[in-house]
């Protein structure tokens, strides 16, 4: 009977869960339906006059050679090069911003605005990314590790002064979210929103785009060939989303934590249900160790 109880709440849990997934999913969808679909069709209507007032300006040239004209910059667009300007832009292969690129290779970022053109640079990136990516993952894992050890000797420091372990914990977890915000969604997009004209909503957009990995590509710092970027800059940029994706995946964690905290509250069979299956996964490793 009670393994009847927990195998109904492990289903109603997981089912709930795939439902909750796909109902999110959903709701999305028609959200950014609804948000977008009406300026993606203005803006391809305005884009459509453009071209009819273009051709009115410019008699010597007809459709099909406009058209033509629009592939070319399309093609050059898609191999990342910039079609404003001039051949006197910056390279987006120089070493600062083939460092950013190799940052969000082994993120998983892609924003897709660079890739690797030549077939030996796609055959370097996959064997890249393959080794890449699991060093990346044990570096965050390492980073997240070391950021709990700090957070709890911050929790420690503070027992001192405030005798309730729960109060504690809560504020040492408040000081850290708040800090990291600061340090990593705060303070990165004021100096992007200043160095590259950005307002500071499509900064903080850009910084959280980018943290969670999403990394859509509309806006990319260090890519206006109107503007004269420090060197390093992206490197800098490069080096932010790294220790910054280290903060996050600690705060996910603790996200996951609380939930599976309020699950137990809510059903407390999930608890047990919990423990059953971390000891045989625990009795498992034995036996393949004993093998």
């Amino acid at each position: 009977m009670a393994w009847f109880h927990l195998a109904r709440v492990k289903v109603n849990w997981t089912a709930l869960l795939i439902l909750a997934h796909f109902t999110y999913l959903l709701i999305g969808a028609v959200i950014f339906q609804i948000l977008e679909r009406e300026a993606e069709s203005n803006n391809r209507n305005h884009f459509q006059l453009e071209k009819l007032h273009f051709l009115a300006n410019y008699t010597c040239l007809d459709g099909p050679a406009l058209e033509k004209f629009v592939q070319v910059i399309l093609y050059a667009w898609e191999k990342g090069v910039n079609p404003s300007g001039n051949s006197t832009n910056p390279s987006n292969w120089d070493f600062s911003s083939s460092f950013f690129f190799a940052g969000t290779v082994v993120t998983t970022i892609g924003y897709g605005n660079l890739s690797p053109s030549t077939v030996s640079g796609q055959v370097f990136c996959v064997f890249y990314a393959l080794c890449g990516i699991p060093l990346n993952l044990a570096f965050l894992k390492q980073m997240g590790k070391c950021l709990t050890i700090h957070l709890g000797r911050l929790e420690t420091g503070m027992v001192a002064v405030v005798p309730h372990k729960k109060a504690v914990e809560a504020l040492a977890v408040s000081l850290f979210f708040i800090t990291g915000s600061l340090l990593f969604l705060v303070i990165p997009p004021l100096l992007f929103s200043y160095v590259e004209g950005w307002t500071f909503g499509e900064a903080f957009y850009f910084a959280f785009i980018t943290l969670s990995t999403i990394g859509f590509g509309d806006y990319v710092v260090g890519t206006d060939p109107g503007k004269e970027y420090i060197s390093l800059y992206r490197c800098l940029a490069g080096i932010w989303i790294i220790f910054a994706l280290a903060w996050l995946a600690l705060i996910l964690n603790m996200g996951v934590r609380i939930m599976e905290n309020l699950v137990i509250l809510t059903h407390p069979g999930f608890k047990k249900h919990k423990e059953e299956d971390e000891d045989v996964s625990s009795s498992k490793l034995e036996v393949t160790s004993k093998i």
